[in-house]
């Protein structure tokens, strides 16, 4: 993998991607990242449409929610080795999964900006094309999982609840219940509600289904 440093012409653009806010004021990322959101999104989605020619829309929705979600995003800033990047003095950002993933979005969008659509696409193409690669069948999250479970079974659909939110504004910890009523319930954590609510459905499910019927 390329050093990401070497990769910009203009470091102040990489300087602001990577920049976090400071005792909850506002990011220097975050306008990065809504703009590397989008670009992200329309590569892997032309991506997913020319590599899967044959499969409807709703396969390849699963397959683009898989690939952009925060935690492919957080695993790929540790690919990038971001942690060590990120510009700040609290410590223990560097490891929450939600702001690695926002990060992760931000680089994309200031290297847009810093050269352009092709350059962009080609970095991106490089490290998403091998993750796609690596599910042959499309994969399914434990919340839609869940959904589909309750449906079929003729159940009411899973409610979450949040149960709890503790730490700062730019570092917070949610707990979050989910249950569907007469059948069950769980509790996930995570450093975002839907983090929270992906783990919450994937421990009701193994629950119901037993952990070796969850892929």
């Amino acid at each position: 993998m390329k050093d990401i440093q070497t990769l910009f012409k203009n470091k102040s653009l990489l300087r602001q991607a990577l920049t976090l806010a400071h005792h909850g004021k506002t990011a220097s990322y975050e306008r990065l990242e809504f703009l590397g959101d989008r670009v992200l999104g329309l590569v892997v989605a032309e991506m997913l449409y020319t590599q899967h020619p044959d499969e409807k829309e709703g396969i390849l929705a699963r397959r683009f929610t898989e690939l952009v979600r925060e935690e492919t995003l957080a695993d790929v800033a540790h690919t990038l080795q971001l942690p060590r990047l990120l510009i700040t003095n609290e410590t223990e950002l560097r490891q929450n999964q939600s702001i690695l993933a926002d990060v992760c979005e931000a680089l994309l969008g200031a290297l847009y900006l810093d050269q352009g659509l092709d350059t962009v696409k080609a970095f991106i193409l490089s490290i998403w094309l091998p993750l796609m690669r690596q599910n042959k069948q499309a994969p399914k999250d434990p919340k839609s999982t869940l959904q589909e479970f309750a449906q079929k079974k003729g159940h009411t659909l899973p409610i979450y609840t949040i149960l709890q939110k503790t730490g700062p504004d730019h570092a917070p910890s949610f707990q979050i219940e989910v249950s569907i009523p007469h059948i069950g319930s769980a509790i996930g954590q995570g450093d975002s509600k839907k983090t929270a609510e992906q783990q919450a459905a994937q421990i009701l499910l193994e629950k119901l289904n037993g952990p070796s019927k969850q892929k």
